[in-house]
């Protein structure tokens, strides 16, 4: 039986790794289809402290795999089904191969941000594509920004980049919007943001230049084409934590993110979660990894807590 599973190989899943490998505990890392998670779809990281001339998303991910082998963690590239706790075991299903126990389960799944599905919108992912205006919007400096959706994440996302885009653009397939009143407020009193009703984006340009040259759009009312032009190109519609495969298991909200209590815990003894798929407010790589260590010293101290006597 194992002592501590990692479930996610992003920035919350590797920092749990190397403090619970350098506490001894030989985590076992469970890596899903797309290892590092979401930082490795983000190209120039400029915000994670110890790197002065920036790296990309990929690097760090890569720095921080290579640190937590150095410690003897284990990786498996499993798809993780269903978890199911049995006095006080906790068993990992996985697409193939024998079920998995363990004391003590950190969960990092992460959450995928919600996209169009359009060709053209994955092939400029990193050149001008991008689901995180805090994490991006500084490369945006003077330039012409749209931003797709119409709650509050979409409204969010055009009033930080207005910071440094000079012109944004909010692109909605209605002619209302669905966010708060507030947000709809402070969106229609900045001089530096504009609306496009009634508009669905079918195609991102340009592929072939490289980068973000516009957008192509559909009105949603008589159907006639149109084109606007921009640098830069961002989804507002949201993100859906993985935590799909805890239906029934531990406590979520009603978007589907674990609910923690007191640091890491969540509802369910020896299980623990950390990172983007029990966070719907920060989502960054750096208080990923906080949480990671959160969870990582949490699981360690609930270890212990078995070991004592009664």
């Amino acid at each position: 039986m194992e002592k501590v599973v990692i479930l996610g190989s992003g920035p919350a899943g590797l920092t749990a790794a190397l403090y619970t490998a350098r506490a001894f505990l030989s985590p076992l890392v469970i890596e899903g289809p797309q290892a590092g998670g979401q930082l490795t779809t983000t190209t120039d990281v400029d915000n994670f402290p110890g790197f002065p001339k920036g790296v990309t998303g990929p690097e760090l991910i890569e720095f921080m795999r290579e640190q937590v082998l150095r410690f003897g963690t284990r990786f498996e590239t499993r798809v993780v089904e269903k978890v199911s706790v049995d006095k006080g075991v906790i068993k990992i299903t996985c697409d193939g191969g024998n079920p998995i126990d363990t004391r003590t389960l950190i969960v990092a799944s992460g959450a995928s941000a919600r996209y169009l599905g359009l060709p053209s919108e994955k092939a400029l992912m990193g050149q001008g594509v991008s689901a995180c205006a805090t994490c991006d919007g500084f490369f945006f400096k003077d330039k012409e920004i749209v931003v797709v959706g119409g709650g509050d994440t979409a409204i969010e996302e055009a009033l930080f980049l207005t910071r440094f885009g000079s012109k944004v653009t909010i692109i909605h397939r209605r002619d209302t919007l669905r966010a708060s009143k507030i947000m709809q407020e402070r969106a229609r009193t900045n001089k530096k943001i504009s609306f496009l009703w009634n508009k669905e984006v079918v195609e991102v340009r340009d592929v072939a230049a490289g980068r973000v040259t516009g957008v192509r759009l559909r009105d949603t009312v008589d159907g006639s084409m149109s084109e606007y032009p921009c640098q830069g190109f961002f989804l507002g519609i949201g993100h859906t934590p993985n935590s799909s495969f805890l239906e029934g298991v531990v406590e979520r909200d009603p978007n589907g993110y674990i609910k923690t209590f007191g640091g890491s815990r969540t509802s369910v003894p020896g299980l623990f979660a950390a990172g983007d798929v029990q966070d719907p407010v920060y989502r960054q790589a750096i208080t990923a990894a906080g949480s990671g260590c959160m969870a990582a010293m949490d699981a360690e101290r609930y270890l212990e807590s078995l070991s004592e006597p009664e």
